[in-house]
């Protein structure tokens, strides 16, 4: 299919970018989904992933939540997150996390690293992880950002302007998702990759269809899907949880050495299912 790509400025004051795929031959407006990144930003596989809703139909939009007037600091530059992806990839299953917490694990897996490649990788993974917690992720700061991508699809953006807007969202924009649930009122559905639950009290606010996908080798964020589903049930929420048997963490991504494409294919489909009955019927 041929498809119409481009990075697109929106916000108050044109601040914030994102890539932007459609079909080129589908007559617009289209309904818009909203692709959230990994921890990762937006990177080549991001881009496929939104080239691949594209191709199923919709507008899809990926905001790059690192960028501020199109440019990233230059420790989060692509390449920089590009070569510690590379570097945590070749650590056995699992350790990269490990990695990520311990500075005493750090510096054991960086000390075979050249003394400029360590201070890179250093540098990419200190600035890309400040935000992690004992709490997880401290998200809310790129909240306003995704709640703007979503206003400027419906209200600006020729390719999708007065339709309905869903989210979906992987790791780090899998709670995204959530939260945007949380803040957009008008959000018409969210598909929530392998990401942390939201605070319980936000989850009145939510009015749209949640469906969610876990990996049952994840136990740090699927741990955390049964109080978020009893949550939502008490709320009144809608939400669809799948824990795939054999999957670990970030399961979707094809770059990594977690891709399991059983799950990645089921919950795909499910997911185009979801949007069809909620954005394009």
């Amino acid at each position: 299919m041929s498809l119409k790509t481009e990075w697109v400025r929106y916000g108050p004051n044109r601040e914030q970018s994102a890539f932007a795929a459609w079909p080129e031959r589908a007559a617009t407006p289209l309904p818009a989904v909203v692709v959230i990144q990994e921890v990762w930003g937006v990177d080549a596989h991001i881009e496929d992933v939104t080239r691949r809703f594209a191709q199923a139909g919709y507008a899809a939009f990926a905001p790059d939540l690192y960028a501020r007037d199109g440019e990233r600091p230059a420790a989060l530059a692509r390449d920089r997150v590009a070569e510690l992806q590379a570097f945590l990839n070749q650590l056995p299953p699992g350790a990269w996390a490990t990695v990520l917490r311990d500075p005493k694990a750090r510096d054991e897996a960086l000390s075979r690293q050249p003394p400029e490649v360590r201070a890179r990788l250093v540098e990419t993974m200190e600035t890309l992880f400040a935000g992690i917690s004992t709490g997880g992720l401290r998200l809310d700061g790129y909240v306003p950002a995704l709640t703007s991508a979503t206003s400027f699809l419906r209200q600006d953006f020729a390719p999708t302007r007065g339709q309905k807007v869903g989210a979906v969202g992987f790791c780090m924009g899998g709670g995204l998702t959530a939260l945007l649930a949380c803040h957009d009122a008008e959000l018409s559905a969210a598909a929530i990759f392998y990401g942390g639950a939201p605070s319980e009290s936000l989850l009145p606010a939510i009015r749209c269809p949640l469906i969610g996908f876990y990996g049952a080798l994840d136990p740090r964020v699927t741990g955390g899907v049964p109080a978020f589903s009893e949550a939502l049930r008490k709320a009144g929420k809608s939400f669809e949880p799948h824990v795939y048997e054999g999957a670990m963490h970030a399961f979707f991504n094809d770059t990594r050495p977690s891709y399991d494409v059983r799950a990645a294919r089921d919950s795909f489909v499910r997911t185009l299912e979801l949007f069809r009955r909620q954005l394009a019927a």
